[in-house]
């Protein structure tokens, strides 16, 4: 009799992860879903006066993104980006903003040193300028891209149909570009400076970062089906000799 609360609980637990694994493209849609959502919960909890929760939100994300404000999408504000005077874009320059801040007194707008970029990931916005999402340019790009190529991965059509990519097409495709518009902007700042300073486009970011999340979707999603599919027999063959299915 003492084996058997261990054998129910052992069934209970095959049964539960033989559901993971028949619904994981929907558990896996879910959960990116929600990740790729909440950056845009926080500023406008920060619209609506709820600073508490926002700031929650943005910390529960600050160890996975620098959010750098020059580099990160913003709403309820006078421009969708603050990008540095070096960029060229024809909007008004982050530095423009920041010499208005408080936060910034004494700190060099145009240089690129640690009080800087840490004033710069504290700043989540203001009524002026509105307020950033919680992930930068390329993040929420990569998040996004990898949401949509989910949700397509959904459909049984597709995924009865999609192999993953070949290696050599995710190295070139996925990591080329991203890795050439990162480090080319990377090694132009201190201590580097191998060539003069290149501050990235928003659209740059944007690009590379959606490329990299669909071209990761390609390449992983096809490899958790095998796997989840691998796991489905196994369990159903198990759990057909148990006589839980018939």
């Amino acid at each position: 009799m003492a084996n058997k609360p261990k054998r129910t609980l052992a069934l209970r637990a095959n049964v539960w992860t033989l559901r993971l694994a028949r619904h994981w493209t929907r558990i896996a849609l879910l959960i990116v879903g929600i990740y790729v959502s909440l950056p845009f919960v926080a500023p406008t909890l920060m619209k609506l006066g709820l600073e508490g929760p926002a700031r929650v939100i943005y910390t529960i994300y600050s160890p996975f993104c620098h959010q750098f404000a020059f580099r990160s999408f913003f709403l309820y504000g006078e421009q969708p980006v603050y990008p540095r005077a070096n960029t060229g874009m024809d909007i008004t320059p982050y530095e423009a903003y920041m010499s208005e801040i408080e936060d910034f007194e004494g700190i060099d707008l145009y240089g690129f040193d640690v009080p800087f970029m840490l004033a710069s990931r504290a700043f989540v916005g203001n009524e002026r300028m509105g307020y950033k999402i919680t992930l930068c340019e390329r993040d929420i790009s990569i998040y996004i891209a990898i949401f949509i190529a989910t949700l397509l991965y959904n459909i049984p059509y597709v995924r009865k149909r999609v192999r993953p990519a070949p290696l050599w097409l995710y190295v070139i495709l996925g990591l080329g570009p991203i890795g050439i518009d990162g480090f080319s902007q990377l090694f132009s700042y201190p201590p580097f400076e191998l060539w003069p300073t290149r501050e990235t486009l928003p659209i740059f970011r944007v690009v590379t970062g959606g490329i990299f999340g669909f071209m990761t979707a390609w390449l992983g999603l096809p490899y958790i089906e095998l796997s989840m599919r691998d796991t489905r027999r196994q369990l159903e063959h198990k759990l057909w000799q148990a006589g839980i299915l018939a």
